[in-house]
């Protein structure tokens, strides 16, 4: 008799067993559910990347036409002048020379003129009556005409010797700020074949320019009235801004790279921009700010056995019922992250991305206690790196 209970018993927990398996042994079927973006509003940018130098909008190298010795300057760096102001000196001693000597020139050749005018008028009184030959009279004309043109002459290299002493003082063109000198007082400078460079003169330094050079791939989607942003080295932790004014269409080859000149206007009112500085530029080709945007994901989710039609373009809310439903829409100008929406949504409504299981990971993740092995193929590159072995994964210092 007890030998019956024990086999029954026995018997009973390995039936249990064999149930407790089969039920708890079962893993158990995950559910999906939608992950849910709600409609805020947003900004699409895409930006082209340039390096450029700040450079002053308007900048003016002062010269002299004329060679001498620089006797006074009145001016040094950083100086700021007017319009008109006497920024320099040279000496004129040798010009005052050469302005009389142009007057005693044309003092003389005035007295040839008086004479030869006077000598040929009577010399073509007796020539008419009959009285000289026609060679006296020849004579008499081209002298008269020999001396009314140096006369003529000599004026004129008068007016050229006043102008040339009026140039022995050097006046700032603009108002601005001298950003260079390149002369001493006592050095000679000389006008023979080229104008020499006295200084240079910046018009506002309130107002400045980025000249940037833009690659050749990148061109074709620069365009006037661009919004920029740049830095500068000087002031790390600034962002500047701008705005494209000009793009140049003058190509500079260095090194096989064709690259344009894009010129962009910078506002510089607390001076922090200096002339020359080098300028690390985005100028955003793309810049929509306080739109309506969907993650690009959105467009191209499909739930699945949805048996009605489906728009062309559209994504996807959810009803009250958890059902999806589709939501026709327009869409614009696209980041590659997110899309634009024209028309179909607004502010507020929620469209869906994507699903997720019950446990949070989104469906068609791997889990965490899962790995990923990778396909064996007898065709494999032998040149690829293999996946490290265990205890050979740790980085090498």
């Amino acid at each position: 008799m007890k030998k019956k209970i024990i086999i029954i018993t026995i018997c009973a927990l390995a039936i249990l067993a064999v149930v407790l398996v089969s039920v708890l042994g079962k893993p158990k079927a995950q559910s999906l559910s939608y992950q849910i973006t709600t409609i805020h509003p947003t900004s699409i940018s895409s930006s082209v990347t340039a390096t450029g130098t700040v450079e002053p909008i308007k900048q003016v190298e002062v010269g002299t036409q004329v060679s001498g010795i620089i006797s006074k300057i009145y001016v040094d760096y950083n100086s700021e002048v007017k319009a008109g102001q006497l920024i320099a000196e040279l000496d004129r001693s040798v010009l005052a020379t050469e302005l009389e000597a142009s007057k005693a020139n044309l003092n003389a050749s005035k007295t040839e003129y008086e004479y030869q005018s006077a000598n040929y008028t009577r010399i073509k009184g007796l020539y008419d009556k009959g009285l000289v030959s026609a060679t006296d009279y020849e004579t008499a004309e081209y002298s008269f005409s020999k001396a009314k043109y140096s006369y003529q002459q000599a004026q004129a290299n008068i007016q050229k010797a006043e102008k040339n002493l009026g140039y022995a003082w050097i006046y700032s063109p603009i108002d601005g700020i001298v950003l260079s000198r390149a002369v001493d007082e006592g050095q000679t400078v000389a006008a023979g074949f080229s104008t020499p460079t006295l200084f240079t003169i910046a018009n506002d330094l309130k107002k400045m320019q980025v000249i940037a050079d833009v690659d050749e791939a990148d061109i074709g989607e620069v365009a006037q009235g661009q919004r920029v942003t740049f830095e500068v080295d000087a002031y790390p932790d600034d962002i500047f801004s701008g705005e494209v004014t000009q793009v140049r269409l003058l190509a500079t080859t260095t090194s096989n790279v064709v690259t344009y000149e894009v010129v962009i206007d910078a506002p510089n009112p607390d001076l922090k921009l200096k002339p020359g500085l080098t300028a690390n530029v985005s100028i955003y080709t793309l810049d929509k700010q306080n739109i309506i945007a969907v993650p690009l994901r959105a467009l191209r989710f499909t739930p699945d056995n949805y048996k009605g039609t489906i728009p062309e373009k559209c994504v996807w809310g959810q009803g009250t019922d958890g059902s999806a439903y589709p939501i026709e829409v327009t869409t614009g100008v696209s980041d590659g992250v997110n899309t634009e929406i024209i028309s179909g949504l607004k502010i507020g409504d929620k469209v869906i991305t994507g699903t997720r299981l019950s446990n949070g990971t989104p469906a068609g993740a791997v889990s965490q206690g899962d790995s990923a092995q990778p396909a064996k193929s007898g065709n494999s590159n032998p040149f690829m790196p293999k996946p490290p072995t265990q205890g050979q994964n740790k980085r090498t210092k």
